[in-house]
């Protein structure tokens, strides 16, 4: 009778993947859903300016519309141009009763980056508000550059404000990374030539961020540190 040998049982030993990282001279950030934790403030100004107006909408159409262009979210209601600048003023006016916070470690990331990048913002909120939380939350001084809704002559996804932060900055597009929660970000960086990394925030709009396929996709801001480094 033949009688096989025990077989021998092997070991593999799994070497960790090393992080992607990307070599950076500027991080450029986007604001709302990025840093700043204010989709439930966003969303009730909103739903406020909608019942005002007359609309039937509630939190489930936003999210199923949200842009980060606000007049996305007018065409997709379907509300008349000549109405679009009394909703800005609704909007603004509930806004201002709202007190959003900033996300869980965006300020250490912040604090992080800014040892060894500069640092900008370029985001579709206007610039009153978006100064105005700079400063509120004392994060100003980390950012060379600020580019809101009014700076440039189109919104995201246009490349426009993204190429002006670069324009400010004297900086090529592949000496930048940007990041962003929408795919409108992930958008406009590839039109801009500048690397993106797409981040879970807490507007509804993880999916379609992933599926604009960032260079790569992070839980939070919190992560981009350990991403991103100083370029030689």
């Amino acid at each position: 009778m033949y009688c096989s040998a025990p077989l021998a049982r092997r070991f593999v030993t799994l070497q960790p993947v090393p992080l992607r990282k990307f070599p950076a001279q500027a991080i450029l950030l986007d604001w709302d859903g990025t840093i700043l934790n204010s989709y439930a403030a966003d969303s009730r100004a909103y739903i406020k300016m909608f019942r005002a107006l007359g609309i039937n909408w509630g939190l489930d159409e936003l999210a199923r519309h949200y842009s980060p262009n606000w007049l996305n979210v007018y065409r997709a209601a379907k509300l008349p141009k000549r109405f679009w600048r009394g909703a800005d003023r609704l909007w603004h006016e509930a806004y201002e009763q709202e007190s959003p916070k900033l996300l869980a470690g965006a300020r250490a990331a912040i604090e992080r980056m800014a040892k060894g990048f500069k640092l900008g913002v370029v985001t579709s909120g206007n610039r009153p508000r978006v100064c105005k939380q700079l400063r509120d939350f004392r994060l100003d001084e980390y950012f060379a550059v600020c580019v809101c809704a009014e700076d440039a002559p189109h919104r995201k996804p246009h490349p426009a404000p993204l190429k002006l932060a670069l324009r400010k900055l004297r900086l090529e597009p592949d000496a930048c990374i940007y990041v962003g929660d929408a795919p409108e970000d992930v958008v406009m960086a590839r039109r801009a030539r500048v690397r993106v990394l797409g981040v879970c925030g807490p507007f509804p709009t993880e999916a379609r961020v992933r599926a604009a396929k960032p260079d790569l996709m992070l839980n939070s801001l919190a992560e981009v540190p350990a991403r991103v480094i100083p370029m030689v």
